[in-house]
């Protein structure tokens, strides 16, 4: 069976006693896009510098392309590329000198060409002083600086912050051309619905822990649904059944919640009520978010 591309051994980091993330099992597949989702001071950024040896674990192992992360981060950041959430690239250099002086971290890498490719693929000037350059143009750069050496990886954490919706939309038309030719990619951020429609299979960290892995469909199909319920008479506050949660009550005559239980008791107990209309849905990866948050 082949090494996953990233794997991480109860990987744990503390500052001081402040919890980073504890014991966290990570295993991305090469050429998958994996989804990497929490809200801010889940632990995402954490895991994200651990793996690039920006910061140390306080215990625990990672390992990239089978490479020790900090051991190995000389040869890994090599065929890896990563998009911060926070892009400064150095303002008093023009856009075509940055992205040269990056190219000369990878030796025999020719990359001209993929600059001119990449700029004019996001119609970025690159003429222009850094210093010059909106929040969203300055995204662009740090994008096509992590895809200049063709890496094999690309870590992004929270890439679209900045980008206006045309260029997000490139932004992901990109990425796909790159994963079709074998990057793997992971993306860690809080927009659930752009982990929806990219992902495959997605992590949710919550506390600095793991609390589910799973393809995304997968996970959007099982167990959970979306209920919505209109009765011909105004019996909707008084009906329950276990498994229901997150209840909403529509002036007394409808009713919609999410519900995890088992699926003929539920329709078993509307059986019994005169119902108007009933739909049943498969919930949003945010609801879904939502339910194992809440």
């Amino acid at each position: 069976m082949e090494s996953p591309l990233i794997e991480t051994h109860l990987l744990s980091k503390f500052y001081g006693r402040v919890r980073g993330i504890e014991n966290l099992e990570l295993s991305v597949r090469e050429g998958e896009v994996f989804g990497f989702i929490g809200p801010n001071g889940a632990g995402k950024s954490t895991t994200i510098r651990i793996l690039l040896n920006l910061i140390f674990p306080t215990s625990g192992s990672a390992r990239i392309m089978g490479l020790d992360a900090i051991r190995d981060s000389r040869r890994i950041k090599t065929t890896t590329g990563y998009i911060p959430s926070d892009a400064s690239p150095y303002p008093s250099m023009r856009v075509d000198e940055f992205l040269q002086y990056c190219l000369r971290f990878y030796p025999g890498r020719s990359g001209t060409d993929r600059i001119q490719e990449l700029c004019t693929w996001f119609e970025l000037d690159e003429r222009r002083k850094i210093a010059e350059l909106s929040m969203g143009n300055r995204k662009k750069v740090a994008i096509i600086q992590s895809l200049i050496h063709r890496p094999r990886l690309l870590i992004l954490d929270e890439p679209t912050t900045g980008l206006d919706p045309l260029m997000q939309a490139r932004f992901f038309d990109l990425l796909r051309r790159e994963n079709e030719q074998g990057l793997t990619i992971f993306f860690s951020s809080h927009v659930l619905s752009e982990v929806q429609k990219f992902c495959k299979r997605v992590a949710i960290i919550r506390e600095g822990k793991i609390i589910r892995t799973e393809e995304v469909d997968s996970l959007r199909k099982k167990q959970l649904k979306k209920v919505s319920v209109n009765f011909l008479s105004p019996v909707a506050a008084s009906f329950s059944v276990p498994g229901m949660e997150k209840v909403q009550v529509r002036q007394g005559e409808g009713i919609d919640f999410m519900y995890s239980g088992d699926i003929n008791v539920l329709t078993a107990s509307l059986s019994s009520m005169q119902i108007a209309n009933l739909t049943l849905e498969e919930p949003s990866l945010e609801e879904i978010f939502m339910h194992y948050y809440q």
